[in-house]
Order: structure tokens, then sequence, then C-alpha cells
């Protein structure tokens, strides 16, 4: 019953859910049998992958309309698996292959077990987007060869066997004899292109890749009852499968268990399914219209169940897979029955069909695979990527180049290498990035007025980033969170892209996060994922035009009040100096600058950048203040709401002021200066019940001109434009006890 419950079977789900089931299982078959091939496997593996996934993983998983199967990255590690495990002897590689497939399983539920899906998120977004791409590349490189009719081909490397390609088609172009197995493989692959172009409604009810086995098996019947010339495709060139489902299952070998390059293999199907898995989850649970989220770790687990009982059985490793996963959402799949169901049609195809499925031949199942590594290394994300900005570009290549050259474990960790050396270089201090690079200071509280306030230091990037991942997934639903980079020195592309899918995120919960604190940064690229550094003052100085969202708002505002505003900052504010909150401290540089006027008195807003400590204990600081400039001069003081650390100090003697006739007033503020007489006359009735009225702020008087801020950061909009208005409010509470106030008559 706890079964049936966790994959949802409730009757009035189950026509749209069967549906969506027998659109996924015309896709999963011939794919299966594909990817099964291209592996070097027997056809059964991927389609013992499809059934074993499907149902185990719709029973113990934690996703909703994620499909399991045999998946396109794991095509390449299978393969070079079954080549050099056995040495030679592909049949017995392929038991071995097994083995492997079996420990990976287990592996992958001890990652789901010790809740480690998150660390998916620790690669950096150019390497895994190189990584797919060269996965990509060598499905092409290895099945273009299969596609022209040439079986053989080789190559010390995948991209010198991506080259050979041309070589093949100019073979298949030069053939004398008519080129069946070719013509069909280019007519596979011209269908798989211009299928999605089609807009026949009926026409697009069945899947691409079933038209073709279809079309194929239409072929093979034209030479059987309407032709006189014999079927011209020889059976070695066709997908042969058993009779009898149980004939294809085959058990595995654990001979070579002790053996390095045996574990070697088991790490990299571990590695590759976990990833392949775990970005498939995540972008399926984007599409879900009931906005879920899957429980990643429990699925890892499931997959890991499904993988070993697969591998043990004979078929291939099962992952979470995103195509299929999508045509299952676009066909209104409500839950995880559908991957149940898909496994069940697939199951049926094959015992019922069996004789029909080795009537395909293996270029028709090529072309399906050939645009399967296109979709996958197309030019769109050659593009995508140099958008982002040449130093992610770079490392995209370079995990490309180094997955085609030696393989995606080297790959992955070639790319991992280029990110560092490019974050190294784009850092302005080069020794940042050896200062605690897995630690970044992250702290996170709720403020008086129910927002949360999560602020990072240091370097914010792939290597750190799980720290700040846990931050914000202990958030619960509604709630306003700010989210402060101000006082990093770097933000890297993977934090950039998981911040903005985080705000998705929060969005869907009734939530905000909101960024600050990247004014200062530079981009290195236009793209809203790019990299940010933070600038010196004079690189800040020497940069022109407004540099991010907040700054264009802040500017929209600005114009809304008939105020100025530059983002260019100034090093010279004597004026901050002589106020009392920034006697011990360095102020660096004010940015952001707010300019006005109201009843006659110079007003200014800004962001200061300001330093406080010396040596080792130096610690930067933002702030967002008001200012403006008095006509008379008036006791200084300072006004801030009263704590219960505030009382404990009055009784070591730092005396808080009270005001005759407002003890109301006198407990909620602490309020301070020297000249008691002269500040008791300064607050009138109206300034005070000003106060009163309104959220705390802390107020201070340097004799010439009075100081405001809120909060010990940055300010947001909402807070600036706060900020601004009480700030004009108070210039018209002092205005009457400014004109009623004669200092040098008292």
């Amino acid at each position: 019953m706890s079964l049936l419950s966790n994959i949802n079977f409730d009757f009035k789900s189950i026509p749209k859910n069967l549906s969506a089931a027998f659109v996924v299982s015309l896709i999963a078959l011939p794919l299966g049998l594909g990817l099964a091939i291209a592996s070097g496997v027997p056809p059964m593996a991927g389609i013992i992958s499809v059934i074993v996934g499907g149902i185990i993983v719709s029973l113990f998983g934690g996703s909703y309309v994620t499909i399991t199967g045999p998946g396109n990255g794991l095509v390449v590690v299978i393969l070079l698996a079954v080549t050099s495990l056995g040495g030679g002897d592909l049949w017995l590689g392929y038991l071995y292959t097994l083995a492997a497939i079996v420990c990976s399983g287990i592996a992958l539920y001890l990652i789901g077990l010790f809740r480690l899906g998150n660390l998916s998120d620790a690669f950096p977004s150019a390497t895994i987007q190189g990584l797919l791409s060269g996965i990509g590349l060598i499905i092409i490189a290895k099945q273009i060869h299969v596609l022209l009719g040439f079986a053989e081909v080789t190559a010390p490397n995948n991209l010198l066997l991506l080259w050979e390609s041309i070589a093949s088609f100019i073979d298949f172009v030069d053939y004398e004899e008519t080129p069946w197995i070719g013509m069909i493989g280019v007519l596979s692959l011209t269908w798989m292109f211009i299928f999605p172009r089609l807009r026949l409604k009926y026409l697009r009810e069945v899947p691409a890749p079933m038209w073709i086995v279809i079309g194929v098996i239409g072929f093979h019947f034209y030479f059987q009852f309407f032709s006189a010339n014999e079927y011209p495709i020889a059976d070695e060139f066709l997908i042969s499968i058993p009779n009898s489902f149980l004939d294809s299952i085959v058990y595995p070998s654990f001979s070579k268990i002790f053996h390095f390059d045996f574990w070697i293999i088991v790490i990299s199907i571990t590695l590759i399914a976990a990833i392949e898995s775990l970005l498939s989850i995540k972008a399926i649970d984007k599409l879900d219209s009931e906005n879920r989220r899957s429980n990643t770790n429990k699925d890892l687990k499931a997959i890991g169940i499904a993988t070993s009982i697969s591998g043990f059985l004979g078929g291939l490793p099962v992952v979470a897979v995103i195509a299929r996963s999508s045509v299952n959402v676009n066909h209104s799949a409500s839950n995880s029955s559908s991957n149940f169901f898909h496994a069940g049609f697939v199951l049926v195809f094959v015992v019922l069909f069996s004789n029909y499925l080795n009537m395909i031949p293996l270029s028709a199942l090529a072309g399906i695979l050939v645009y399967t590594g296109y979709r996958l290394a197309s030019p769109a994300h050659f593009r995508k990527m140099y958008k982002w900005g040449k130093d992610q570009f770079v490392i995209y290549l370079a995990t490309i180049l180094g997955t085609l050259l030696f393989g995606l474990i080297s790959g992955v960790l070639i790319g991992i290498l280029f990110t560092l050396i490019v974050q190294i270089i784009l850092l302005r201090k080069q020794s940042q990035s050896f200062t605690n690079p897995f630690r970044p200071n992250t702290l996170l509280f709720q403020e008086e007025d129910g927002k949360l306030f999560l602020s990072v230091k240091g370097n914010a990037t792939f290597l750190n980033y799980l720290n700040l991942k846990r931050k914000l997934d202990s958030i619960p639903p509604k709630h306003h969170v700010i989210l402060d980079l101000s006082l990093t020195n770097f933000v890297d592309n993977s934090v950039m892209e998981n911040i903005f899918q985080y705000q998705l995120d929060f969005k869907k919960n009734d939530s905000i996060l909101e960024i600050i604190g990247l004014d200062a940064h530079e981009r290195t690229s236009n793209h809203p994922f790019a990299a940010r550094k933070y600038l010196k003052l004079t690189s800040i100085v020497s940069k022109s035009g407004l540099i991010t969202v907040r700054q264009q708002k802040l500017k929209e505002f600005a114009k809304e009040i008939n105020w100025s505003f530059k983002t260019n900052p100034i090093k010279q504010i004597d004026e901050l100096e002589k106020f009392r909150f920034f006697k011990f401290k360095q102020i660096d540089h004010a940015y952001n600058i707010f300019k006005g006027e109201h009843n006659g008195v110079k007003l200014k807003l800004m962001d200061v950048d300001f330093y406080e400590g010396e040596l080792t204990t130096r610690e930067r600081h933002k702030l967002t203040i008001f200012t403006f400039k008095l006509k008379n001069r008036i006791p200084e003081f300072r006004l801030d709401q009263e704590r219960i650390f505030d009382r404990i100090a009055g009784f070591a003697g730092l005396k808080d002021i009270s005001i005759p006739g407002h003890e109301d007033f006198s407990k909620r503020f602490l309020l301070r200066g020297k000249d008691e007489e002269t500040i008791k006359e300064y607050f009138s009735d109206q300034l005070i019940l000003f106060f009163e009225s309104n959220s705390y702020y802390h107020v201070e008087s340097n004799g010439t001109s009075i100081m405001v801020f809120r909060k010990q950061r940055l300010a947001t909009i909402s807070e600036i434009k706060a900020l601004a208005f009480f700030g004009v409010q108070l210039i018209e509470r002092s205005s009457p006890v400014l004109r009623n106030y004669a200092p040098e008559n008292k």
C-alpha cells in the first residue's frame, strides 16, 4: 500500500498518466535500443534499463514527473568499459561492465543515503555544459559512421574519430551501388531535424523516433511482400534481440572487482549518472505545473537500487532523463505513475513485437542518436556559452577538448582546473583565491522588521557555494530575504546562476529574494549570470554608466523626486568624517549619490564604503546614509532605539538623556550628547512626536549637519525610498525648531 501511495495511484489520474506514458514509451523503445547498441552492449540491455528504472524509481523515488531509463551521457563510459575491461573480448567486457554497473548502483544509493545529492551544485556551470557538449560530440563521432554504413572506423581519440566522419561521408557519396544502409541513416537523421518543424497535428501525435521505426519496418515488409528483389540490408546491420525476453537476461561477472581499472569505470559511471540525473531532475522540476520540488537524495537512492538491479539482469545504468521527462510533462502527466506505466508499455512491446524489432537497421537508430548528440552539442550551446563571457567560453572549450581527447573524468578535471585558473586571473588579488576557498563568511539573521538578512563575505565560488546553499535552503516560505554581496571580492558564474534560480524558486513560494551589494562589482560580460569582481576605486571611476539593476532603479527613483543621481564615486567626504559614528572608521569612498534640496536645505543620500580596524582586524563595511546641512548650529547628539544592552551600559555611567513629559520616548529611544540642557530644548514636542510615529533610525548631529541611516548595511530600493521620505520629513519637522533655536543666545 505504501508503494502505491508513493506513485500517487489515484484512479482520477490514470487516464492522463496512461496517455503520457504511452507517448513516452514510443520514444523510450527505439532510444533504449539505440543507446545500448551505441554502448557496445546487446540491444535488450537498454530495454532492461527502461523497464527496471521505470518500475523501481516510480515506487521508491522522490520525484513526480521525471522519467528514468538509460541516459545519453553514459554511452561513452559503457563503451569504454566494454572495450577496455574485456581486453579485446567484448562479451567478457560486457559481463565485467555489468558488475561495475551493480557497484555503481550501490555507490549512487550511498550518495543519496548520506544526502550528498547537493554536491552536483559544486561543479562549475561551464564545466558541466562542456561535459554535456563533449558527450554529444563523442556520440556523433561514434554513430555518424554507423549512420553512413561504416561500422569499423577507428581512431586514436574521439576528436580524430570525429574528423574521420568527413572521409566516411566522401566514401558514402562515392559508393558505387545504392548505399541503402547509409540512405536509411541519412533519412532518419533528416526526419529527426524536420519533424519538430511540422505542424500536422495528427502526425505529431506519434514521436519522431517511432515514425522512423514504423518506416523502416514498412521498408522491410515492402521487400518481403511487394518486391522481387531481396531485402538489401544484411543481418549484421540489423538489430538482433532474442525472441524470449527471459533469454535477454545476463548475469555479471565480478572477477575484475580487485582491479584498479574496474573501479575507475565504477567511479566514472557513478559520477556521470549522478550529474545527468540531478541536472535532469532540477530541469524537470522547473516544468512541473504544480511547482513541486523533488527529493533528490531519495531519487538518487531509488536510481541506485534500479541501477544495481538493472546491471544484475544485464541492463544499462538507470538515470533520470530530461528529453523523455519533458515529453511526459507536455502530455499532462501528473505523478510518477506515468514512469511506471511507460515501463509497462515498453515491456509489452518487446514481448509481443520482438520479431518486428529485428527488422530495424542499426543506421536508423544511429540517425536518432546522432540527432541526440547534436542536441547536446548544437551551435546554439556554443553561442550561449560565448554570451556568458569569454572566461566561461574558454572553460567550456577546455572541458570539451579534454573530454574528447582524454575521457569524461579527465574532461571534468580539466574544466575545474581551467575554472580555477580563470578565477585566479580575474581576482584583484591572486592571493585571495587561496584564502579559505571552501569557507565564505556567511551570516544569516532576522532583522527587527521581520526580514531575513544574509550576508556573504570573501569569494563566492563553486568551491564554497554549498555553504550559501544550505543557508538559502533553511529559509521557510513566505519570507523576504535580502542577500548582501557587497563584501564579496568575487562571485563566479555558477553562484550567480544558482542565485537567479533561487529567486525564481522563492517567487513560487510567495517569498522574495532581493540581491544587493553588486554596484561596485564589474561583470565579466553582459550576461545576467556573468561573474562579478570587486573593483578598486580607480576602476570604478574609470567606468561610466549604470552597472546594475539596482542602480537603474535608483536612477528612476531620482527622476521621480527630481533629485540628481550619479553612480560615480567620490573620495573626499569631509562632512562625514565630522560625525562621531565615523570617528574611528576610515571612509574609503561614497557612490550612488543622490543630491537634492528641500525647504532650502541641501541634502545627500549615498552608499558609503568604509573600513574598521587595522591590519589583520581590518574589515570593510558598506552603509546607505542620508545627510543634510543645517543653516543654524544645533547641539551635537545621537538618537537610536534603546536596547537591553544600552540599559546595562547606563548602569556603567553612560547616561541616556530623558525628556521631561515624554516618558514613552525616553524609554524607547537612546539619546546621548554632551550639552544635555540644549539637547532637551532642541527636542520639541513636534519633533518627539515625529520620531515616535516612525520606524527607528539612527539620527546623529555634528552641530552643523544631520546624518540618518536605518541599518548598518546597504539599503534595498524600498528602504532607500523610505529613508529619503524619512529624511525629508525630518527636515520639515526640524525647520520650526531651527527658526526658534538661536544657540548663540544660550
